[in-house]
């Protein structure tokens, strides 16, 4: 890629590099269960696709009336997360390809994700990818999570990128929002087949419609070649 140097990518993790969103399902409703809430579905987890945890569970709190402070809720969540991050973690063999496409041309990458430090650590660490993507920032670094673009921006800002020089992959309406209110182009590979049409995707420069399933490492690393920051 002739223009390796002066791009750089910037990946969401979880639903995008990696298919978190079962075990995020299952910490959560685990923890909520501690709480006495019961009856937590896939399908309600499913609107909190692409929103970080904090305030995922600042939303559930008061849904459900739970008197217990937030940061007990959240560290909660991350410890049962961990749990299961750490056994079971599937990377999407397409992105590890294109990971892989990106990291022989010395693309500078990092990923910029909702989840917290140590949940992003865990997933890293046990998938290898963290050998390949050095770069990681945390929602919880920032004072906005997605989809406002603070975490892209502080993403750039450590790889030393201005924000038109970075291509983002995100999965969810919040992270492709994030992404254009940061200024920065994104290839959009929804994971809910039902948000395929939201507005925000609508902003991407490249939108993948079968997500995951019609996603390819060359065809998108293809793309790149095109592309000029």
């Amino acid at each position: 890629m002739s223009h390796a140097r002066t791009l750089s990518v910037i990946f969401d993790l979880d639903g995008t590099l990696v298919d978190s969103e079962p075990n995020y399902y299952e910490a959560g409703r685990r923890v909520l269960a501690e709480y006495g809430v019961t009856g937590f579905t896939w399908e309600r987890h499913t609107d909190f696709i692409g929103i970080g945890t904090r305030e995922t569970l600042q939303t559930l709190r008061a849904e459900h009336g739970i008197e217990a402070p937030v940061e007990e809720l959240l560290a909660g969540k991350n410890r049962h997360y961990v749990e299961l991050a750490r056994t079971a973690t599937e990377v999407y063999p397409q992105m590890r390809a294109f990971v892989e496409l990106l990291a022989g041309d010395g693309v500078p990458m990092a990923v910029a994700s909702g989840s917290s430090p140590a949940a992003i650590d865990a997933v890293l660490s046990g998938t290898g990818l963290d050998a390949l993507i050095p770069t990681v920032v945390s929602a919880e670094e920032v004072a906005r999570g997605k989809p406002e673009p603070d975490v892209f921006l502080e993403a750039a800002r450590r790889l030393g990128a201005a924000p038109g020089q970075c291509v983002v992959l995100e999965d969810a309406p919040p992270g492709a929002a994030a992404a254009h209110a940061a200024g920065m182009r994104c290839i959009a590979v929804p994971y809910v087949a039902a948000t395929v049409d939201d507005p925000a995707f609508g902003t991407a420069s490249l939108l993948y419609r079968g997500g995951q399933g019609e996603f390819t490492a060359r065809a998108a690393y293809d793309w790149l070649r095109g592309q000029r920051p």
